[in-house]
């Protein structure tokens, strides 16, 4: 099967890539990979996205961004892309149910994943007061107390943020200091209602209708061990995001922890006619509209590229 623009990844990056490209008659194949709708449908409702002002429920978010990619003639497929030969143009791609497909162009958009603490709880409450995003959740918990798991700088930054919103902030802390920058640290320890609870580990949670409390263990393993109950509304993890890019690694330059480098900002790899788009380059903002954004370039930059090749 041969394609103009193979684009990987659904999500708003991934989307509103097939939107432009199908747009610009470059008959784009998509595929939505094992989480179609990226992270957004992990979360209920979206509040921050420009042009919904009532919110809106992330799956129909990405339902209403699919149908119109597939207005425009994207071809949309389920499944996901499990190999990737960048060797020379075009490039070769294989999806998990071993069709091939050689692309012109292909668009990198596969997100990245939250860490979780791997409490069954977590799935139980997933939406319930369970969230990987301060920013986009932290609205719903006004004057509300709740917790965040971690002691980085993602951690200290996302209680900074819940402590302008909300009543209490418990920062769950696994050893007995914080790995954040100095800054940060500072900035936690001087906020008022911000209570660190160092050495401790989260068990559980509990609650009828969502998220009521969690059950910490303190100092766990240790002579003085003891068992913590408090009483939350809301239950943000902050242990950091993974990348889907270990099938790229082989073919594109990441940083460290496996996000894809861009070229001066732009959505260009090292690459001729492979971009980036969306969560898999972009370990700072993490934002739906500015994946979508990038989805945008990247597709711009897609057409650009086959009308000078």
């Amino acid at each position: 099967m041969n394609t103009k623009c193979l684009i990987i990844g659904s999500g708003p990056a991934g989307y509103t890539a097939a939107i432009y490209a199908s747009r610009a008659n470059l008959s784009p194949i998509e595929y939505c990979g094992l989480q179609p709708g990226g992270q957004l449908t992990q979360t209920t409702e979206v509040e921050n996205f420009p042009g919904y002002p009532e919110g809106v429920d992330g799956n129909q978010m990405m339902m209403d961004l699919r149908q119109q990619a597939e207005r425009f003639g994207t071809d949309i497929r389920d499944g996901e892309i499990t190999e990737v030969d960048f060797s020379s143009r075009p490039y070769r791609a294989k999806d998990d149910a071993g069709n091939e497909i050689i692309a012109d162009t292909v668009i990198i958009a596969t997100g990245a994943s939250a860490k979780y603490l791997g409490l069954p709880d977590e799935q139980k409450y997933m939406g319930q007061g369970v969230s990987a995003c301060a920013t986009c959740d932290g609205f719903f918990y006004r004057k509300k107390t709740v917790a965040v798991v971690g002691g980085g700088d993602t951690a200290c930054e996302d209680a900074l943020y819940l402590s302008s919103l909300c009543k209490k902030v418990y920062l769950i802390v696994r050893k007995p200091f914080l790995r954040a920058s100095k800054v940060m640290q500072q900035r936690v320890m001087e906020r008022e209602n911000i209570e660190i609870l160092f050495e401790h580990n989260t068990l559980g949670l509990f609650g009828e209708n969502g998220v009521e409390g969690a059950h910490l263990v303190k100092r766990k393993g240790e002579a003085d061990e003891q068992l913590v109950d408090i009483a939350i509304d809301g239950f943000f993890l902050a242990i950091g995001h993974k990348p889907n890019t270990d099938i790229f690694r082989q073919w594109l330059e990441t940083d460290e922890v496996g996000y894809l480098k861009k070229i001066d900002g732009t959505p260009r790899t090292q690459l001729p006619g492979v971009f980036v788009a969306g969560d898999c380059a972009d370990p700072v903002y993490r934002q739906a509209i500015t994946a979508a954004g990038t989805g945008c370039q990247a597709a711009i930059e897609a057409e650009r590229f086959l009308l000078e090749n």
